[in-house]
């Protein structure tokens, strides 16, 4: 909230204010400022209908399957791990274990779902996937010359961890084929930087909808091992294809351990729990002692967060049991949801900006996932969708908030997830209305 004409303290006695320029330079960047606008409209216009946050559908969310799912966790750890009542108790109400109680679980998981051989203590339990994604880039940043890679345009959260432990991000384009990585490596080292990595989000990615094909991700395994280069992969809307054709994650093909995959289950369960992970398998060598890289991010977690409650584990761990540890399972009708949304909106655009029609509208056409990207034929400003939100009652994104440099000036992300169809309907209606004024 900002505070206009404020030339006294709003309570008795000295004034403690503090002075911009002397907090940490993220609190000032657009990559901060961008969620907390879009969170702002939110709040001012509750009834407009969003085509903005990426967020889970409701319609499956029932809060007795919360008490079962704690449930079964409690029989699982009575019955399959021997634990006594006592036992139980104080897994659930005490401090936990910082790297997670349920990793055991979740490496099961991706084996079934994933194809992905992790041992369960390479697995850090994290206070959602955002928490993970500061763990590793905390790790890996250790001075000035240190930089991220990342595929622009990029998730705004991998932007803000980056910006709150200092480490510049370099934009990688051709989302889809990653023809320009090589060139910003040789760059970036020519001018003296050090890349410790690339983000990315190999399948439907968030904001473009963008997926990789399985050469490129050969390809991409080969560069990282050439380059000495880790690769995080981000993959929170993989098991939401529009057809059952997944192709593999890059950790299930990462034979070299160069791949650090960063799960979520805010998708795939529920994203109140606030449950997400790291698989970070390498090896962190120290003299003669050698400790995997997810115990150093353990000692980073231990100061930030101390561990990741153990309440929200054993909901996630409840869904885990009882879909026998196939998320991909256990979403199969969440799934048609998202497929169904996403031709509908696809479909809606097409009827209302037709080729050759009054209005030159384009748009991607995802795999699958919840984004799809629009460009439309005027400079696209926070402005607009101020105006869109208070006079058409529609809220989206503009992709300049999604690129750590210049960047499209005439794009809109629209997410499909959220919503069921009459929504959507009424939505694209409202948007149409507001795309033709803002010719005018």
């Amino acid at each position: 909230m900002v505070i206009e004409g404020l030339d006294t303290p709003p309570g008795p006695g000295p004034a403690a204010d503090l002075l911009a320029a002397e907090l940490h330079a993220s609190l000032t960047d657009p990559a901060l400022e961008g969620m907390n606008l879009l969170n702002e409209l939110v709040m001012r216009f509750p009834d407009a209908i969003s085509f903005a946050a990426g967020r889970p559908f409701e319609g499956f969310f029932r809060v007795e399957d919360l008490h079962r799912h704690l449930r079964t966790y409690c029989e699982y750890l009575e019955t399959e791990l021997g634990h006594t009542p006592e036992q139980v108790v104080r897994t659930l109400f005490q401090y936990g274990r910082t790297k997670g109680v349920i990793h055991d679980l979740i490496a099961r998981n991706l084996a079934v779902d994933e194809g992905i051989k992790a041992d369960p203590d390479s697995i850090v339990v994290t206070v959602g996937c955002q928490e993970a994604m500061y763990l590793v880039l905390r790790a890996l940043r250790t001075d000035e010359r240190d930089v991220l890679l990342a595929v622009s345009p990029m998730y705004v959260g991998i932007t803000g961890a980056a910006k709150l432990v200092d480490m510049p991000v370099l934009g990688v384009e051709d989302a889809e084929h990653l023809t320009d990585l090589q060139a910003v490596i040789d760059r970036a080292r020519a001018e003296g930087l050090r890349p410790r990595a690339l983000y990315l989000v190999p399948d439907f990615s968030n904001p473009s909808g963008y997926s990789l094909s399985v050469a490129t991700r050969h390809r991409l395994l080969e560069i990282a091992e050439r380059e000495d280069l880790l690769l995080l992969e981000d993959n929170p809307y993989g098991l939401f294809s529009l057809d059952d054709e997944r192709p593999p994650t890059l950790k299930s093909l990462d034979t070299r351990r160069r791949v650090v995959y960063l799960g979520s289950f805010a998708k795939t369960c529920f994203p109140g729990a606030r449950v997400g992970y790291a698989v970070a398998d390498q090896y962190v060598r120290d003299g003669e002692r050698v400790e995997l890289f997810a115990d150093q991010l353990s000692k980073i977690k231990s100061m930030l967060t101390v561990n990741t409650p153990a309440f929200a584990q054993a909901l996630v761990a409840g869904k885990l049991l009882e879909s026998g540890y196939s998320l991909n399972s256990a979403n199969a009708a969440l799934r048609q949801v998202y497929r169904d949304n996403l031709r509908r909106v696809l479909d809606g655009l097409a009827r209302r900006f037709p080729p050759g029609g009054p209005i030159e509208v384009t748009w991607n056409t995802p795999g699958g996932g919840f984004f799809i990207v629009l460009t439309v034929p005027f400079t696209v400003t926070d402005e607009h969708l101020e105006r869109c939100a208070r006079e058409h009652g529609v809220l989206w994104v503009p992709m300049h908030h999604f690129y750590d440099g210049p960047s499209p000036t005439n794009q809109i992300r629209l997410s499909c997830s959220s919503l069921d169809a009459a929504r959507i309907d009424e939505g694209l209606d409202r948007f149409a209305d507001f795309v033709a004024g803002a010719m005018n």
